[in-house]
């Protein structure tokens, strides 16, 4: 194919101007500003924020866990997280605000609530004080994110699923046994690991058992690594019945 005249017009214009860039003085040329670290809880004043009422009593999506005294049930509901007695009542906010915080789970003697929050940028395991109303963070990954803490009985650790992707955004995990008072140099230790590192399909949802001698954890047993493993599995089921 022959060059158009267009072609030529473009390089013409590309080289005309690209000496303006180059050849400017680099003083002239403000220096963009350090990016500030963001905060979720003060996202600045590029976000106007609104409120709003509301007063339900359902919700959809939502974990719960029962507190070992029998008394209260945890929730989360539209990203924040409530108690409410276990006959029924009034909830009361644990957590509440900008932060996406979901998932509680009751520690074994009933003092502590783990939970995953987005607070620190992405989501990690969390754990409240339910005397003193404070947190602490377990979990520090910025990148292959936590959800679904599961308290060991001993009350020392949580299992929870690591988020991993290949090529599927979806993405898999593995479980990650984590020392409950958690700390920057401790990053706990994978217990159930990926079969292969181009898995594809779903592994995670950590429970433990009541004696603490077994967890019991979801897996796409489907042959293979990829999901279009399982569509060609199904395919050729449907063709050996027909």
């Amino acid at each position: 194919m022959r060059p158009t005249r267009q072609f030529f017009l473009s390089i013409i214009m590309l080289l005309a101007f690209a000496p303006v860039y180059a050849d400017q003085d680099s003083a002239a040329v403000p220096k963009q500003a350090e990016k500030a670290t963001w905060n979720v809880t003060q996202p600045g004043y590029s976000v106007t924020a609104s409120q709003a009422s509301i007063a339900v009593s359902e919700g959809t999506w939502m974990s719960l866990d029962i507190s070992p005294d029998g008394q209260h049930i945890v929730f989360d509901l539209l990203g924040d997280i409530y108690r409410i007695p276990f006959e029924g009542g009034l909830a009361e906010p644990l957590r509440s605000g900008l932060a996406w915080e979901i998932q509680p789970r009751y520690s074994p003697d009933g003092q502590s609530l783990a939970f995953t929050s987005d607070i620190d940028g992405g989501d990690n395991i969390w754990v409240l004080d339910l005397v003193s109303d404070e947190a602490r963070q377990v979990t520090f990954e910025k990148f292959r994110l936590y959800n679904s803490p599961s308290w060991h009985p001993d009350g020392q650790y949580i299992a929870a699923r690591k988020h991993f992707t290949t090529s599927r955004s979806l993405g898999t995990g593995e479980i990650w046994l984590l020392d409950a008072h958690g700390s920057k140099n401790n990053p706990g230790v994978p217990i159930i690991e990926r079969a292969d590192p181009a898995l594809q399909k779903e592994l995670g949802e950590p429970t433990f058992a009541a004696d603490g001698q077994s967890l019991y954890f979801t897996r796409d047993s489907t042959p293979g690594n990829t999901l279009d493993s399982n569509l060609k599995c199904i395919i050729q089921s449907c063709r050996r019945r027909g």
